[in-house]
């Protein structure tokens, strides 16, 4: 579609007043509204609140004018009727300079008013394009951090998959090499270097313990944890049932 038919196209579409519209304002709650919509926003609403006063100062100008006439009729009948002429001739003539001030004033608001609707209408419609603009950019730049981080969750994924598998490899050697040693060695040769082992690891996790608190407090994210440590413990927790003719051989 060419501009041209865009524009016409656009111009037969009915517009909401944006800026009293609480959806408008959701479509800024993540980013914020720019300064050009920001300044835009700020000369509709001082438009729809400069309606709004001329539409109440007009009530209360036609409330008044009702009064004023009232009051320069009953001037009238009182001259009619010989009434202290110079004052009610006083009367009367204040009344119609003080309704001709408010004709002159309905007059103006009745005025403003006529093209206050097509200039709210324009920067409201002008307010639209920047909204446009706005929201169509952050869905673009959505899509493209989108395809980034479905990206990044595929790789993440192949990733993942090959750890745990690799996680598992190494549980399952674990597990082997501890029963293999349980088969050669026996039992108490093992809980000898069992306790060996557990001691040394323990000596090792306070030095490095020690070392990084030496160093303003901050801990060194390379030691190791006791979760680290080569899983003889662990393992041992699923050492392999011996046959009872081995226990007689040990008793022997």
């Amino acid at each position: 579609m060419n501009e041209a038919a865009f524009t016409e196209a656009l111009s037969l579409v009915k517009i909401p007043i944006l800026t009293l519209d609480q959806k408008w304002h959701r479509l800024f709650a993540i980013s914020g509204k720019p300064d050009d919509v920001k300044e835009l926003e700020k000369v509709l609403d001082e438009k729809l609140q400069r309606q709004g006063k001329l539409n109440n100062d007009l009530k209360d100008y036609k409330k008044l004018k009702n009064t004023l006439m009232e009051s320069i009729r009953e001037n009238m009948k009182g001259a009619e009727r010989g009434e202290d002429t110079a004052e009610e001739e006083r009367k009367l003539d204040e009344n119609k300079r003080l309704l001709e001030e408010l004709n002159g004033k309905i007059e103006a608001a009745e005025d403003e008013l006529k093209d206050l609707p097509r200039s709210i209408y324009e920067t409201d419609k002008e307010l639209m394009m920047l909204t446009m603009t706005f929201c169509y950019d952050k869905l673009r730049q959505n899509e493209h951090e989108i395809v980034d981080i479905t990206e990044w969750i595929t790789k993440f994924r192949i990733e993942l998959k090959q750890n745990i598998i690799k996680k598992q490899n190494r549980e399952i050697n674990n597990r082997e090499i501890y029963s293999y040693m349980h088969d050669i060695f026996g039992k108490d040769v093992i809980d000898l270097f069992d306790v060996r082992y557990e001691n040394a690891d323990d000596r090792k996790e306070e030095a490095d313990k020690k070392e990084g608190e030496n160093k303003d407090g901050q801990g060194n994210e390379n030691a190791p944890k006791k979760s680290d440590k080569v899983l003889i413990k662990g393992a041992k927790l699923k050492e392999p049932e011996k046959k009872k003719e081995d226990f007689k051989t040990s008793e022997e």
